[in-house]
């Protein structure tokens, strides 16, 4: 990238000007107001949403750089938000294009769900027809109407259920999880100790994204959704499931519904009328909760402060490159990836699900719901629906063992939970192993039955117990069991250690045949390090304790003027947890290994907090990375910003530990967790299949030792010997990491005047390319 384009995104929105309106999603907010500004824009809040924008006067008032302070951990939406009726009548909208000509603002970037997003295109349709109306009415001055030819309009998707076309995940969709989660972890608890069914009603009129998520996130024994009603005789159904799961020893039964859910007809299906079936037909203990507008409160998730962030200031690129042929657009996460979609299809697209569903074409709603809900779908449709086979016919039998290395992480349980029910599902013997390579040396090894698992995807850490143990120095005992037990694929689920003995098994091959079995590795670390996938089960998990440690350690402050606290975050080498979390609690700096940096570095950093004082923000957040230098250590970057900081600001400092590997996880873990295992386990199967040879398993192919990771838009499975190029085993990490083209998105919020690389853009792409092709998550 040349350095014209670099000083390009500086000078970007000169002489231009942004309004935004919102129905919630600070981070997205600050992200905008922040990037805009930075690249030489005026930005406009608009308060309380549309009518806001009709009624003009003080609604619309400019944003500063301070005013968004402190905004990250705010729930809700900090300038309000209002649903308009006189936005909905052209009277209003021609007040609402009289308002923004007279501020010359004519880059509109509209948060919201689909009511917002639809109102914003008419209006956008409209402009020119307003304009020339305003201009007869003697309002507005010819020039004034040049001036503001056409209007803009970048749209983001906020709404809790995810419920607008084109996105995997709308911007508080995690939050809301975050809070049913924490219910339903209380709820379990308590159950524990008596026999109770749940009935719990989540919120979703029309979307049963909340509710699916939640149920696969819980291991609910049913789902009532409103895109795929029961069969017809559901009531026998559900309760022959319940007392199933009830001889098998579980004391507990989780029924989620959604708001919306209806039966084949189109009639309704209430909580309470499930609640009532069971205690008559089964005489259960029944309890009903709704959860209603808990769902929508409560603290974001670092997910969602990430997602709103990295979504705002492409939503600003989005604007400040428009021109009048550019369709307004909606920018959205798929996967990994920021895309930029046109808003009219996606309204249309959400239209036609509506359609879709009062025709009771349900089928249809499912596949305009796009690929992310389907798979969700047909995971928890095997997880929750089929009957464990129990009889057992050694001919189409597999053995497969599942294990734990490395360190623990939150999600392991989940993703060892899904892999043995998907495994047991397919007809084969699924064993567990302990301790890692360690307990497959020394035949710590146990047969797992369908409720071996039960209750443990939101358990923390890991029950298989895990060590950092490598295999090659126990290769013969290792083969010895492997003959002893019959075991025909492995599926290891760890960090690093993973891997890399993943490695030496495909080293090992050559010695040792019992080894030539298929294996798969499941990244599962905090530290997020494993090569060939962008995520890691555990990281999302330990990027929340961080970032609430983070929230908690800035409110300290808020009474206290002028401090600055030095954080320091896990991760080895890389410096993954330390960048994101940085992104997420609103960060001064973030110190890695992967970006080197000098004591000059240190000088500036300090210098551009002295001079932050001097503003309204009177705190400061550091994190570093526990390796990110040897010299420039916790200590030493904690003495030096006491000592430069003398008479202006006090310095605190916090190791974080070993806390970030701990505690329940994430919905998001849950879910990551679970489709791994799912997805490992299918893949097992067909190529333990393929690698029969003469009556016995030998795979000695690359393809036959994979690691599963999650790569931009899809989960794929990549030979280990492939991504050897792609490791620096020293730093044990990947040599390319995507997080790091965050990593200027970071010093831009923090106020730096840094070059934003702008090649890396969303190109607008289009809805029905993005149905077919990769499997996505």
């Amino acid at each position: 990238m040349t350095h014209e384009e670099h000083h390009a995104a500086k000078t970007l929105g000169i002489g231009k000007a942004i309004a935004v309106l919102t129905s919630g999603m600070n981070a997205a907010v600050r992200a905008v107001v922040r990037v805009g500004i930075f690249t030489g824009a005026r930005v406009f809040f608009v308060h309380e949403g549309y009518q806001g924008l009709v009624d003009g006067g003080d609604h619309i008032r400019e944003a500063t750089w301070e005013s968004v302070s402190m905004m990250l951990q705010l729930g809700g939406t900090v300038i309000g938000s209002a649903r308009c009726k006189d936005f909905r009548e052209r009277e209003g909208r021609l007040r609402a294009a009289h308002n923004l000509v007279k501020r010359g603002i004519t880059n509109l970037c509209v948060i919201g769900g689909d009511g917002s997003l639809t109102g914003a295109d008419t209006f956008r349709s409209e402009w020119s027809d307003l304009l020339s109306d305003l201009q007869k009415a003697g309002k507005i001055t010819a020039e004034e109407a040049t001036k503001s030819s056409y209007l803009n309009i970048v749209g983001l998707v906020g709404s809790i259920d995810n419920d607008f076309c084109g996105t995997d995940m709308t911007i508080g969709t995690d939050s809301a999880l975050h809070r049913i989660i924490e219910i339903v972890d209380a709820i379990t608890t308590t159950a524990q100790s008596h026999q109770r069914t749940f009935v719990l009603e989540v919120m979703g009129r029309h979307c049963g994204y909340l509710a699916l998520v939640t149920s696969l996130s819980c291991g609910a024994d049913w789902v009532f959704i409103p895109e795929c009603p029961p069969d017809d005789d559901w009531e026998e159904h559900l309760c022959r499931r319940l007392s199933e799961t009830r001889t098998r020893g579980s004391r507990l039964n989780i029924i989620i519904v959604a708001e919306g859910a209806i039966d084949k007809n189109g009639k309704p299906i209430t909580s309470e009328e499930i609640k009532e079936l069971v205690v008559k037909r089964l005489g259960y203990d029944t309890r009903v909760t709704v959860l209603g507008h808990v769902q929508r409160g409560g603290t974001p998730s670092a997910f969602d402060r990430i997602l709103g962030s990295r979504m705002g200031v492409e939503a600003v690129m989005a604007l400040l490159e428009g021109t009048p042929d550019t369709p307004a657009c909606v920018v959205s996460l798929s996967g990994n990836q920021a895309v930029r979609l046109p808003l009219m299809e996606c309204v249309q697209v959400t239209k036609d699900v509506t359609k879709a569903m009062n025709d009771r074409k349900f089928d249809e709603a499912m596949k305009l719901r796009g690929r992310s809900f389907m798979n969700n779908w047909e995971v928890y449709k095997l997880l929750a629906h089929i009957r464990p086979p129990v009889s057992k016919t050694s001919a189409t039998m597999h053995t497969v063992a599942v294990m734990n290395v490395g360190a623990p992480a939150a999600g392991m349980n989940a993703a060892v939970r899904s892999t043995v029910r998907i495994g047991l599902i397919q007809g084969n013997r699924v064993l567990v192993v302990h301790d890692g390579f360690e307990g497959l040396a020394k035949g710590q090894i146990e047969e797992a039955g369908w409720s071996y698992v039960g209750g443990w995807t939101g358990q923390g850490g890991s029950k298989l117990g895990t060590k950092r143990t490598l295999p090659k120095k126990s290769f013969e005992q290792i083969s010895a069991n492997i003959t002893k037990f019959n075991i025909q694929g492995l599926i290891i689920i760890g960090g690093f250690e993973a891997y890399t003995g993943g490695l030496e098994l495909m080293e090992g091959r050559k010695q040792f045949d019992e080894l030539c079995i298929p294996f798969v590795v499941i990244p599962a670390t905090v530290s997020n390090n494993v090569p060939g996938s962008d995520f890691s089960v555990g990281a999302d998990t330990a990027l929340n304790t961080i970032c609430t440690t983070c929230d908690r350690i800035k409110q300290s402050a808020a009474g206290t003027k002028r401090r600055v606290f030095i954080i320091e975050t896990m991760g080895g080498y890389c410096g993954y947890l330390a960048t994101m979390a940085g992104l997420a609690a609103g960060a001064d700096a973030a110190y890695i290994f992967e970006e080197p940096f000098t004591i000059r570095d240190l000088q500036a950093n300090v210098e551009h907090l002295v001079q932050k004082m001097k503003t309204t923000v009177k705190r400061g957040l550091v994190l570093r990375n526990e390796k990110c230098n040897e010299n420039y250590t916790t200590d030493f970057i904690f003495n030096l910003y006491s000592e430069e900081g003398k008479g202006i600001f006090d310095s605190r400092k916090n190791v974080l530990g070993h806390m970030q590997q701990g505690g329940s996880p994430t919905p998001f873990d849950r879910n990551f967790a679970t489709k791994m295992g799912a997805k490992a386990m299918n893949w097992m199967s067909g190529k333990i299949k393929e690698s029969y040879r003469n009556g016995r398993i030998f795979a000695n192919t690359p393809d036959s030792g994979c690691v599963l990771g999650m790569r931009k838009r899809a989960l794929v499975f990549q030979p280990v010997t492939e991504l050897k190029d792609q490791t620096d085993f020293d730093h044990r990490i990947p040599k390319e990491q995507w997080w790091l083209k965050l990593r200027p998105i970071l010093k831009i919020l923090a106020k730096y005047e840094i070059d934003l690389d702008t090649t890396e853009h969303a190109h607008l792409e289009h809805i029905s390319r993005k149905r077919s092709g990769e499997t996505s998550i």
